[in-house]
């Protein structure tokens, strides 16, 4: 392992004004995106509808600096047969893969999961490297709910985590390390903050002894917001201070840099949280984007599936990577006053 090659690829995954573009979803869920828009979920149009965004040049060379591929699409080809892997290399976005295989129900644990692929990771993690990954992600998934999650669930996803990561360095790979609590429950902020402080320092405790250095990690957490049924809402200025104040409280200094993912929040909410967040300053680590749906919900609705609708689709993913771009450096807020005026 070369940490330093490692952390050079995750301090530029976290570069100024730049974050990563989350376009791992498995083929059953692009098939409940392109459900909602009309289009048929063929490997054509998966391929047609990501090639759309790879070239992109403006919002991928400016503000995108890595993308999250699923497994099919890394050995895919363009339609004029370059691999989608050089196309996104050709705007100067680093190339990364989903490792993960899913969730399963974990045993003994009534409604919560572990998620799965560890066996072969090793075999396969040299693979996506020949093919030009980087970076890979791997999401475990928490639930907020009755008597849940158990300490059984944090800790043994946890510790596959820990375990992903170790082989990612091993492999020259970068891993992102995504611990998800999920808002789907009526939980309140302070539910959140509470679960995903526990979750995170237990993270951090498993790869510590997984001995995985830090310098060359990416942490991609949720951020601390009620959950979507919750009576009680927060503001974006309470969901900015308890997040950060809750990074603080878990992430080491090491980290290069922590990629948020967008978890369910809306286009604007997830823009707004995270420009709040930056606003607050004197952080030890860059705060920035990894958004799938935030990222792509706008030009998906654009381009529904038809080929006379590529540039307007183009134009409405330069506006939201545009827009997160700003908020990475807490300048969105301030750019829209200046628009207003």
């Amino acid at each position: 392992m070369n940490l330093a090659d490692l952390n050079k690829i995750a301090v530029a995954m976290v570069a100024p004004g730049k974050g990563i573009l989350a376009a791992d979803e498995s083929t059953g869920t692009i098939k409940k995106r392109f459900d909602a828009i009309g289009t048929d979920n063929t490997e054509d149009n998966r391929r047609d509808y990501r090639e759309l965004m790879f070239r992109t040049t403006e919002a991928m060379s400016k503000y995108i600096s890595g993308v999250i591929l699923y497994d099919e699409t890394i050995w895919q080809k363009a339609k004029d047969g370059t691999p989608l892997v050089e196309l996104i290399k050709k705007t100067g976005a680093i190339p990364g893969i989903k490792v993960d295989e899913g969730t399963k129900p974990l045993p003994q644990c009534p409604g919560e999961l572990i998620t799965v692929g560890l066996d072969k990771l090793a075999d396969r993690l040299p693979k996506y490297y020949e093919q030009g990954a980087r970076f890979a992600k791997w999401r475990a998934v928490i639930d907020i709910g009755d008597g849940i999650p158990s300490h059984t669930a944090i800790m043994t996803n946890a510790h596959a985590l820990a375990r992903y990561a170790a082989l990612c360095q091993q492999a020259q790979i970068v891993p992102i390390v995504e611990p998800e609590v999920l808002m789907d429950g009526a939980h309140d902020i302070d539910r959140c903050y509470e679960v995903t402080q526990w979750v995170l320092k237990e993270t951090f405790q498993q790869l510590y002894f997984q001995r995985v250095e830090l310098e060359g990690i990416v942490l991609k957490p949720n951020m601390a917001v009620p959950g979507k049924k919750s009576a009680k809402k927060a503001s974006v200025e309470e969901v900015a201070e308890k997040t950060v104040r809750m990074l603080k409280d878990c992430v080491p200094g090491a980290v290069p840099g922590i990629a948020f993912l967008s978890g369910g929040q809306s286009d604007e909410e997830a823009t707004a949280h995270l420009d709040a967040m930056n606003k607050i300053g004197n952080l030890p680590w860059k705060l920035t984007f990894s958004y799938g749906r935030a990222l792509q919900a706008a030009p998906q609705k654009a381009w529904s599936g038809k080929s006379e609708n590529v540039a307007a689709a183009q134009r409405a993913f330069t506006h939201r990577a545009m827009m997160n771009g700003l908020a990475s450096l807490g300048e969105w807020k301030s750019s829209l006053e200046k628009q207003a005026a």
